[in-house]
């Protein structure tokens, strides 16, 4: 299985998503991406950013509302390479 690769698209920034990491906003805030948070566990919806291609997984259902096009990297991980708004 290859490694999913994170690109933002404001930035044109691109890198990989490292497994050890427990959230996509881990592995954002790893790589020096500074997105807004309070929860970190899906119930506020803060880090609510939009998915531009891809797919991710969340570990639990979130409980903040998120449109279709929309993630919460505090409590999902990448299937696959993915693009996000930022």
């Amino acid at each position: 299985m290859t490694t999913p690769t994170i690109t933002l698209r404001l930035s044109e920034a691109q890198f990989a998503c490292d497994d050890q990491q427990l959230s996509l906003l881990d592995v954002l805030e790893a790589h020096r991406v500074s997105v807004e948070y309070q929860c970190r566990a899906g119930y506020c919806g803060s880090c609510r950013t939009r998915l531009l291609r891809g797919k991710v997984a969340y570990g639990q259902t979130p409980l903040a509302f998120i449109h279709q096009d929309e993630i919460l990297p505090c409590c999902c991980m990448p299937l696959e390479d993915i693009e996000l708004d930022l």
